[in-house]
């Protein structure tokens, strides 16, 4: 077993014969957020990172050379759903970074819920974030913020949230989901279309789509 640190700032892999396994180091040891397989080396704890249940973790392994993360960061995480995603950057933030998970859906919302009380660099909203006016007393500035929503005026939610939220010089992660916009309009169609809509208003540094991960999606990676 030869874990190492990835050219990724606070992500480790594992090269097999197969391809590459992602890791983060785990922020609460012995415990698991959805089965992944855990190992322990030199001390430490590290989790698997399954790209096929994270946007972010098939990004990295398409080849993203920056993602924006960093220990102690200060995170807003649009869409957290169940809370895959949101507990492996809880992992790289370590306890002084913090996250703000924001979801609509109480069903899902409630296992982040499970997830903050045991991640003490996590806090759980209850919010529309095509709303963001009504929780902004809630959210401070923050170093990244991430989408990952599927809704048709999901680019419009990105923008209104970078432009409220988001310091100046900091990284915006948008997991465009084509399908949810335009079903009847090709998906490389779709993700040119959003580029040049982005380009007008933050700077893009990378883009990846995600298959075979994740059909008919594109992580674009910005900086305001």
């Amino acid at each position: 077993m030869s874990i190492k640190k990835s050219k990724i700032f606070e992500v480790y892999e594992e090269r097999k014969k197969k391809g590459v396994q992602l890791y983060t180091e785990n922020l609460v040891p012995k415990t698991k957020v959805y089965d992944e397989k855990i190992i322990k080396k030199d001390g430490k704890e590290y989790r698997a990172w399954d790209p096929k249940k994270s946007k972010l973790a098939a990004a990295i392994l398409k080849g993203s050379p920056n993602i924006g993360i960093r220990k102690g960061d200060t995170i807003l995480y649009l869409g957290s759903s169940t809370g895959t995603t949101p507990s492996h950057i809880s992992d790289m933030i370590g306890e002084n970074g913090f996250l703000f998970a924001l979801d609509f859906a109480p069903r899902v919302l409630r296992q982040c819920v499970f997830l903050a009380e045991k991640r003490k660099n996590m806090t759980v909203l209850l919010e529309d974030a095509s709303q963001p006016q009504n929780y902004a007393d809630k959210i401070c500035q923050v170093d990244v913020l991430y989408q990952d929503i599927a809704q048709k005026s999901q680019l419009d939610i990105f923008l209104k949230n970078i432009d409220l939220f988001l310091k100046k010089g900091g990284y915006a992660l948008f997991a465009l989901k084509a399908r949810s916009i335009d079903v009847t309009k090709k998906p490389k169609a779709i993700f040119n279309s959003v580029r040049s809509q982005l380009e007008k208003k933050i700077t893009i540094i990378d883009s990846r789509t995600l298959d075979p991960y994740e059909l008919d999606h594109c992580m674009f990676i910005c900086k305001k």
